[in-house]
């Protein structure tokens, strides 16, 4: 059992990246299930799915790459609130990623969100992780 989803979603991405796979499939819970949908409405991700196998859920992902090299358009994931140590922002103080250029994801009392979505709607909330 992993402790972690949101943590273990990331590392699946990050390691699916590096490797230029195409398709990543990651444990569906409703938090990773709207992590991927901001990723989706950013534009980090080409498009995802809910497959079921026996009782299991899953996410099926496809990761979206750039140019004839296939650069990742996904350069880094970071985990920033762990089960051990949980990060809260006020809407004031909201980290902006590479001066905007990546987006933070925040849990907030409304849903999960970007920082600036947050920032815009004055919430704040839990830190979950940066992307660029």
């Amino acid at each position: 059992m992993v402790s972690d989803t949101i943590a273990d979603m990331l590392t699946r991405i990050r390691n699916a990246n590096l490797a230029k796979h195409q398709l990543v499939q990651v444990p569906a819970t409703k938090m990773t299930r709207n992590i991927v949908k901001v990723l989706h409405e950013e534009g980090f991700i080409e498009y995802f799915e809910e497959t079921s196998e026996q009782l299991r859920s899953f996410l099926l992902i496809s990761l979206k790459y750039k140019g004839t090299k296939r650069s990742a358009v996904i350069t880094s994931l970071k985990r920033v609130s762990k089960p051990g140590l949980r990060v809260y922002a006020n809407h004031k103080d909201i980290p902006k990623v590479l001066g905007g250029l990546g987006i933070a994801v925040i849990s907030t009392s409304q849903g999960i969100m970007t920082d600036k979505q947050a920032r815009h709607n004055g919430l704040g909330g839990e830190v979950l992780c940066y992307i660029w």
